[in-house]
């Protein structure tokens, strides 16, 4: 049964997606039939959600300081079934540190009592995990995010291209096995997709350690998610394809 968090947005306006570019910026038509460019909060290739004349939302802020006040959040794809992307890559950390907060999460609800954002770990300890979790277990949980938007037919993959960053990640998650409980929680930041798979022809190398990290015993977390105009709805976990992709 679906869950029944949902996490309001700001308010978001409508546009048509002509151009993006220089990974950062995206030329967008509002309704109103002005023209803006806004930041792209996203900087990966954003395969299948990057397409010109795609309907797409974009926030806008009050900051005089910032160059392009309109931030693009998601984009619509016209697979199927028409269904809203959230392409904001800082959204997702926000969305779960509410959830965490809020002991929303099913798998996790009553494993922790503290949530620790942003702690320092790894064999330099110089990476960052994105969510530490203690007060409950014996082990400390450390629990990693990855924003997901990359589908092929109702399955959700990551990566969508070669991440070192990654595959640095679960191999720190991995070597915390022995003195933690390592999660890695796939955010699929589409409501089409009912499976998860690591995207291994974009990236081998990560499908590999993905699959030595599901078998050493980090757990995986695959949940999907809704967005639409007025927010994001928790809509349960995905299963793992053993086809990969």
């Amino acid at each position: 049964m679906s869950s029944p968090l949902v996490y309001p947005y700001p308010s978001r306006i409508q546009g048509t997606l002509i151009k993006r570019y220089k990974r950062f910026l995206a030329d967008i038509k509002l309704a109103s039939g002005e023209v803006i460019t806004a930041h792209c909060p996203n900087t990966g290739p954003m395969t299948g959600v990057c397409t010109p004349g795609s309907p797409v939302l974009v926030s806008y802020s009050e900051n005089k300081k910032r160059k392009h006040p309109y931030t693009w959040e998601a984009i619509e794809v016209n697979d199927t079934i028409p269904t809203w992307v959230g392409i904001n890559t800082n959204l997702p950390n926000r969305v779960i540190k509410w959830a965490l907060e809020n002991h929303l999460l099913p798998d996790l609800a009553h494993c922790y009592e503290t949530v620790r954002p942003e702690v320092r770990y790894g064999s330099d300890n110089k990476s960052r995990i994105d969510f530490l979790l203690t007060g409950v277990e014996e082990k400390p949980i450390y629990l990693e995010v990855k924003n997901v938007t990359w589908a092929q037919g109702t399955t959700a993959l990551f990566p969508d291209t070669v991440t070192t960053r990654g595959q640095k990640h679960l191999r720190e998650l991995i070597s915390l096995l022995p003195v933690a409980q390592p999660m890695m929680l796939y955010f699929i930041n589409r409501s089409d997709c009912m499976s998860f798979a690591p995207g291994e022809s974009a990236d081998p190398q990560y499908a590999q350690l993905f699959d030595q990290a599901k078998a050493e015993g980090v757990a995986i977390l695959p949940y999907r998610f809704e967005t639409n105009s007025e927010g994001i709805k928790f809509l349960g976990k995905a299963s793992i394809s053993k086809e990969k992709q």
